[in-house]
C-alpha cells in the first residue's frame, strides 16, 4: 500500500508539473525572498550595496524527486567603487547578475538574468530607483523520466526516451521608491511573453509576471531592530502568491522570524549576521489546507558584502531585510 501510495503522488506531482511546463513555467518559491530583491525587480539591483547571494531550497525533503532550487548572484554598486561614504543613497547606478537552478519532475529549469538599476535621489533620504534586466532562460525535457500520462501527451510525447531543450529570451522591467527604512516596488518578468524562442519548442509562450513588494525595518533600540516584508505575485495561468515574513534582529548579530505563504506554507527563521557575512535557515511545513506533501522543506540563505562590514553607520541604521 505504501510503494502504492508512493507511487500515486510521484505521477500527480510529474502531472502538475506537465501542465505548468504547458502553461508557462512552474513558479520557484523563496521563503527568504527579502534577501533576493534583486531577483524579482530589477529596480533594486543594489539596494544594499555591493553583494554576493546565494540559496539553496530543498523543497519536501526526503522525497525522491521533490524539487530542488540553487542560486547564485552578484551585485555592483558603482558608488562603492568610487568610494561613496553613503553608497546606498549617493551613488546612481548598479548591475548585477543572477543564475537560478531548478529541477522539478521531467524538467530542468535555468534562469540567467543581467539587470541594471539607476536612481533618482527625491530627497536626503530618499531614492526612485528604475531597474530592466535580460533574462535567458533555459528548459531541458528529459524524455526518460516521463511519466506515462507525459509519454502519452500530444506534444511531450515527441521526447519520448530523448532529450529536449528550450531556449527563451526575454526582459524584465522595475520601479521602486526606496528609503533606509521602508521601500516600495513592482516589477514584470517576461514582459515580452516568452515571444522569442529557440531549440525544442514545448511550451506555450509565458505570460507576464506582476510582483508587489513592500518592506518596512525600525530599531527599537540599540539591541533590537524589527523587519516586515510583503510579496504579491501575480500571473495569468497561475494563483496569485501572497508572502508575509516578520524578522526581529537582537545585538545585531541573531535574528528570528517567520513566515506565511498564504494557502501554502508557514516556516520559521533563524540567521546569524557576521563582519562582512550573513546566513540564514528557514524551516518550513505545509499548511493543512494546501494538499501538499507533508515532508518539510529546508532553505539555506548566505549573502556576503563585497566592500564593506555589517556595522551600523547610523544610530537607527538597521542591517538586515
Amino acid at each position: 500500500m505504501k510503494r502504492i501510495y508512493t507511487v500515486a503522488v510521484t505521477v500527480l506531482i510529474c502531472a502538475v508539473g506537465m501542465i505548468r511546463v504547458a502553461e508557462g513555467q512552474s513558479r520557484k518559491y523563496i521563503s527568504q525572498f527579502s534577501h533576493f530583491q534583486n531577483y524579482y525587480n530589477p529596480g533594486l539591483t543594489g539596494y544594499e550595496g555591493s553583494t554576493a547571494r546565494a540559496f539553496v531550497r530543498n523543497q519536501w525533503a526526503g522525497f525522491e524527486g521533490a524539487p530542488g532550487t540553487y542560486f547564485l548572484s552578484a551585485e555592483l554598486d558603482f558608488g562603492e567603487l568610487s568610494g561613496d561614504a553613503d553608497a546606498a543613497l549617493l551613488s546612481k547606478n548598479a548591475v548585477g547578475i543572477s543564475l537560478l537552478h531548478d529541477r522539478y519532475g521531467t524538467f530542468v529549469d535555468t534562469e540567467l538574468i543581467a539587470s541594471y538599476a539607476s536612481r533618482i535621489r527625491l530627497d536626503a533620504n530618499t531614492n526612485l530607483r528604475l531597474g530592466a534586466g535580460v533574462n535567458y532562460n533555459t528548459v531541458r525535457l528529459d524524455g526518460n523520466a516521463m511519466t506515462p500520462e507525459q509519454a502519452g501527451d500530444p506534444v511531450l510525447g515527441r521526447y519520448l526516451n530523448s532529450f529536449a531543450d528550450m531556449h527563451i529570451l526575454d526582459f524584465n522591467l522595475g520601479l521602486a521608491l526606496t528609503h533606509r527604512n521602508y521601500y516600495l516596488s513592482y516589477g514584470a518578468h517576461n514582459v515580452n511573453r516568452g515571444a522569442i524562442q529557440s531549440g525544442d519548442v514545448f511550451m506555450d509562450r509565458k505570460p507576464v509576471t506582476h510582483i508587489v513588494q513592500a518592506g518596512f525595518r525600525q530599531a527599537l533600540s540599540k539591541d533590537f531592530s524589527v523587519i516586515l516584508n510583503f510579496m504579491q505575485r501575480m500571473q495569468a495561468d497561475l494563483p496569485d502568491n501572497t508572502e508575509l515574513n516578520l524578522k526581529v534582529l537582537m545585538l545585531d548579530r541573531l535574528w528570528l522570524g517567520a513566515g506565511h505563504r498564504r494557502d501554502y506554507a508557514n516556516n520559521f527563521q533563524l540567521g546569524l549576521v557576521l563582519d562582512r557575512f550573513r546566513v540564514g535557515y528557514i524551516y518550513e511545513l505545509p499548511s493543512i489546507g494546501s494538499y501538499l506533501l507533508p515532508n518539510t522543506t529546508h532553505e539555506f540563505t548566505a549573502v556576503f558584502n563585497l566592500f564593506r562590514s555589517n556595522e551600523r553607520r547610523t544610530e537607527d541604521e538597521v542591517l538586515i531585510w
